[in-house]
């Protein structure tokens, strides 16, 4: 009987970190059956801390914070019990959904880039880090949705995976004036030999395109409420990159991009009147 009740209580103290960090994330998570809806809070609990700690955490040791949160989820995965809530969330929907350690293992790495590296200068080395800060991820919730049906997800994984990439550029995309000069990295090898410009941006653009024309066929196939979150969440982003492609450079360098209300309330009422019509 405690257990449940601190598991439940785990799994609410996800829902606030991510309803706190992306309303429009956890709205489009709201659209889920419950036991796929609590497994995606612990993911994106799991992973905005993660996040955290290299992004925000300037005072204090990130190294030091980055491999205890590690430790602590190993330590977690082997006892099934941790004190700090997250990743008793996280843990338990690993085991219920068979997570990859790999892919977990992928995501840390990734994050820890973010500790040292501040310049990617090829394709390569970018899409390395894209796979495990964002890919994997996708390939977590992936096997949440999936449920057990190994054939369904290794059908959607290179979609799930571009979408992951695409939803990770456009953020590159949107907070490139922070990243740069904030936090001192350029995620774009694109732009090692250029300055940012309307030139560079469209190249930028044009590849995010490509990553969610794939990823599109992929939301088709997805099973049940899954289908309808992912593809809010999708309309979104194309959204947004659509806004970020008609931006002058220059206005993103001064200021951040964002979706008016308004406009949010009109992709709902989009994705959720094509589910419903069984168009999508």
């Amino acid at each position: 009987m405690y257990m449940r009740l601190y598991n439940a209580c785990s799994i609410k103290i996800s829902k606030v970190v991510t309803s706190s960090y992306s309303t429009s994330f956890s709205y489009a998570t709201s659209l889920l059956q419950k036991q796929h809806r609590d497994a995606i809070y612990s993911i994106y609990g799991f992973v905005r801390l993660a996040d955290e700690i290299v992004d925000t955490f300037h005072e204090n040791d990130k190294k030091y914070l980055l491999n205890k949160f590690e430790e602590d989820f190993k330590d977690a995965m082997k006892r099934g019990i941790s004190l700090n809530p997250v990743l008793q969330a996280f843990q338990d929907t690993v085991k219920k959904y068979n997570i990859s350690p790999e892919h977990i293992d992928a995501f840390l790495t990734s994050m820890r880039y973010d500790l040292e590296k501040k310049e990617y200068k090829t394709k390569l080395e970018a899409d390395q880090y894209i796979y495990g800060s964002a890919d994997v991820v996708g390939l977590m919730c992936l096997k949440v949705f999936c449920d057990g049906d190994q054939e369904k997800f290794n059908e959607l994984v290179t979609p799930a995976m571009k979408l992951g990439s695409a939803f990770q550029k456009v953020n590159f995309l949107r907070d490139f004036r922070e990243d740069t000069e904030t936090l001192g990295r350029n995620y774009f090898p694109e732009l090692n030999s250029i300055t940012f410009c309307d030139e560079g941006k469209q190249l930028i653009v044009k590849d995010i395109e490509a990553d969610f024309e794939t990823a599109y066929d992929g939301i088709k196939q997805l099973p049940g409420k899954s289908k309808l979150a992912v593809l809010l969440a999708y309309y979104y982003y194309r959204l947004l990159l659509n806004k970020l492609k008609e931006t002058p450079a220059s206005v993103i360098m001064q200021s951040r991009v964002r979706i008016p209300n308004y406009q949010k309330m009109l992709i709902m009422v989009k994705a959720k009147t094509l589910y419903n019509l069984r168009l999508v």
